[in-house]
């Protein structure tokens, strides 16, 4: 058996689809892994992938003009997920790879996320909807705050790796603006300036507190929501586990008029 270890982004897992593709060792023959083995197994080669964009890049065509665009999306959330290995025997990198080639035997690849009855297609389902439901919460949850020196700023704890979804809405949302959305938990973050794309950096580097060194305005407004959200409730109808369904507890640390209560 030939293991496969791949980075666990979207790089890294498509190049070792293109490397385990191409080394004819045969399908059944090897699987995909994102981390180093805690034990090695016998009669295993383990051989370690070094992610390669030209290589990523020729499978995301590939897969983008096989299975379309949609899926393709549906692929790359679910390596953006937190793949719960404790919780879970299938590997994510390898039900990718086994995804994506049942996808190129069906006669028509659009349909390859609707083979629930595979197990490895059932799993990448269910990690592009955790994906997709996280980013979608985010995107409503979502604060900025200004600074002092006028960049709009954002801290969140996801998950998952939602800031490239993130980082395209709100590039197309507000395409005039300085801001900066702060991963804290995978110590990345995304970066747009006034009329560009956004960039994804590492974000090791930040300091917490720079974060909170909001302006003087900001400070103001927040008092103002938070007055304006504590007004507008009314005590009779309080219902904190329904507040808790609509909004995760997750989430209060980085939503302003919840600080208060969590």
């Amino acid at each position: 058996m030939y293991v496969f270890i791949c980075e666990n982004s979207i790089e890294g897992i498509f190049t070792g689809v293109y490397d385990a593709w191409a080394s004819r060792y045969g399908h059944r023959n090897l699987r995909l892994t994102i981390e180093e083995p805690q034990t090695y197994e016998l009669f295993c080669e383990y051989i370690r992938v070094v992610p390669s964009p030209e290589k990523s890049q020729k499978i995301s065509r590939a897969v983008c003009n096989s299975f379309g665009r949609e899926v393709y999306q549906d692929i790359c959330q679910a390596i953006m997920a937190t793949d719960t290995k404790k919780r879970h025997r299938l590997d994510k990198a390898d039900c990718i790879y086994r995804t994506i080639l049942l996808g190129f035997a069906m006669h028509d690849g659009h349909q390859v996320l609707t083979a629930l009855g595979e197990p490895y297609v059932a799993r990448v389902f269910e990690l592009a909807r955790s994906t997709d439901r996280e980013a979608h919460h985010l995107l409503g949850f979502l604060r900025f705050r200004q600074l002092k020196n006028g960049i709009l700023a954002s801290t969140i704890h996801p998950k998952n790796d939602v800031l490239p979804i993130l980082g395209e809405h709100f590039s197309d949302r507000l395409p005039q603006e300085r801001f900066l959305i702060y991963d804290e938990l995978h110590q990345t973050a995304v970066l747009h300036t006034p009329g560009a794309p956004f960039i994804l950096v590492d974000a090791s580097g930040i300091r917490p507190e720079m974060m909170d060194d909001v302006s003087t305005e900001e400070l103001q407004f927040q008092r103002l929501w938070c007055t304006f959200f504590d007004s507008i409730a009314i005590e009779a109808r309080r219902n904190p586990k329904l507040q808790s369904q609509n909004i995760p507890k997750r989430f209060w640390k980085d939503t302003v008029e919840l600080q208060q209560i969590r």
